[in-house]
């Protein structure tokens, strides 16, 4: 099977002018592109361009709408409630970032919670951005159903991901952004679209059997990650991001392949300024501390090194950047060049073939 590198920025302007073809005002469009093509980027393709195809089918069908404009529901100051209505995930979750980091600016946290979104792509996109603007991030979303609780062998909860990052040691981010599940269920997608097989304790076949079967573990059940554990941060996670928020939750949250169907997801979106716990210095102090000895410590058989959390993705952006681009699965790249087909948006050439 052949792989491909195509270069990000050639991406970038494929996918802008793919979406705003389709109405999504320029701005929107970059954004929402940047989010795909970063994921690829950092190693991530369960949440890159592979779900362009999926966005634009439910822009045509206008379960998302291309224009994104929230409503604000109540605002007590540091707490803002918006209704996405329907608008674009990653937009809504770009400006929920911006809002929360004003306003912990000024009272020292600021959350903003999203009812009626849509999905927006990897949380750690976002929460990196607020880490980088000085504040401590913590995102949270829901998802439709696609775990099984524990015990059970029917979806009910979705991967409900979230993500945390902080300001690191000389201008660096430290970043974790964890799906619930023992993997992300995108993952399952593009082992589906790259025809590998799936490790064994992913997912559930649609019998409530264990399935290395890529397509009948979409059809099936992803399993949590660390058994009963992975279950109770996900049914909360869905609390947060749902109940709170105003949102639908379980089984009435619907996933971005669905064309026709409204989401109805949630996020909630916390930022906390160091500066307003009094100890600026002392807090990257304390973190680079923290690097250095997780860094230092002896290693176990088989370890070359101890990475720092969100390390992985910052070198795995490096490394596809140094080889020329981002590597897509051929059904991916099929996919995409439907789209430029359908839209008459010329797909960027590959620049490297192996």
């Amino acid at each position: 099977m052949s792989q491909q590198r195509i270069a990000p920025d050639d991406l970038r302007e494929f996918g802008t002018r793919v979406l705003a073809s389709l109405g999504v005002p320029g701005n929107d469009s970059a954004l929402v592109t940047d989010s795909l093509v970063q994921a690829d980027l950092w190693g991530h393709q369960s949440h890159g361009l592979l779900r362009l195809p999926w966005y634009v089918a439910r822009l045509r069908t206008g379960a998302m709408r291309a224009v994104t404009d929230p409503a604000v529901v109540s605002d007590t100051g540091p707490l803002q409630v918006w209704d996405g209505r329907d608008g674009i995930g990653q937009v809504l979750t770009e400006r929920a970032r911006q809002a929360a980091v004003t306003r912990a600016r000024a009272f020292g946290v600021g959350v903003v919670g999203v009812r009626n979104s849509n999905h927006f792509g990897t949380a750690m996109y976002f929460t990196r951005r607020a880490a980088q603007d000085g504040c401590v991030a913590i995102l949270t979303t829901n998802a439709s159903p696609a775990m099984a609780p524990w015990g059970g062998r029917e979806k009910r909860l979705g991967t409900n991901p979230w993500s945390i990052a902080a300001p690191g040691p000389d201008g660096t981010v430290v970043a974790v952004d964890i799906a619930n599940t023992a993997a992300a269920r995108g993952k399952i997608h593009l082992a589906k679209n790259r025809g590998e097989p799936i490790p064994e304790g992913w997912a559930l076949d649609r019998d409530g059997a264990p399935t290395t079967d890529p397509a009948e573990g979409v059809l099936g059940a992803l399993l949590p990650m660390a058994g009963h554990k992975g279950y109770a941060i996900s049914f909360l996670m869905d609390v947060l991001s749902g109940a709170l928020t105003g949102s639908s939750v379980g089984t009435g949250v619907h996933g971005p392949y669905e064309a026709a169907e409204r989401s109805g997801c949630g996020h909630l979106f916390l930022a906390l300024d160091p500066d307003a716990f009094g100890d600026r210095g002392g807090y990257e102090e304390r973190v680079g501390r923290l690097v250095d000895e997780v860094r230092s410590v002896p290693l176990a058989q088989g370890f070359g090194e101890v990475f720092c959390p969100g390390e992985v993705e910052d070198r795995a952006e490096a490394a596809n950047l140094a080889a020329g681009g981002v590597l897509l699965a051929e059904e991916s790249l099929a996919d995409l060049r439907g789209l430029s087909a359908e839209t008459g948006v010329p797909f960027p050439p590959e620049v490297v073939r192996w």
